[in-house]
């Protein structure tokens, strides 16, 4: 049996379109011979390929802290803070509502970090469904 050029590329393209498109029936070899590819793939395909991880905690991010308002003499500044970034879920006392937002509110501005800071006013925006989404927290440098 000798080939054409075309109808060997028939053959080949035939086979391609084939195993694209899974439409091998099941038990027969081309269909085994593609599973042993796809589990080999998945086995031996190196960690570094794939950057799935999930996150760990709140991500500091800049659209989480950003700064509203500041007094033109520099004695307070308002920042808006998301209520993701708090640990504590619903209801909390204001002690620990205080000193979460204040951790917070450090994490995530650089300018923040090294210095102290004192939390003047905390102020709940909700959103849309009643829920707390972010608050408003003035501080005094």
């Amino acid at each position: 049996m000798v080939y054409r050029p075309t109808e060997f590329m028939r053959t080949i393209w035939r086979i391609l379109m084939r195993t694209v498109f899974w439409s091998f029936d099941r038990g027969t070899w081309p269909y085994d011979i593609a599973v042993v590819v796809i589990v080999i793939f998945v086995l031996l395909s190196p960690r570094s390929w794939f950057h799935d991880q999930p996150p760990l905690g709140p991500a500091p991010d800049a659209a989480m802290v950003e700064l509203r308002d500041a007094d033109p003499s520099g004695r307070t500044r308002t920042y808006r803070v998301s209520a993701k970034l708090l640990l504590s879920s619903t209801k909390v006392p204001e002690s620990e509502l205080e000193h979460e937002l204040h951790e917070a509110v450090r994490k995530n501005v650089e300018t923040l970090q090294k210095s102290r800071f004192e939390i003047v006013r905390i102020e709940p925006i909700r959103g849309d469904d009643g829920s707390i989404a972010y608050y408003d927290v003035s501080i005094k440098p």
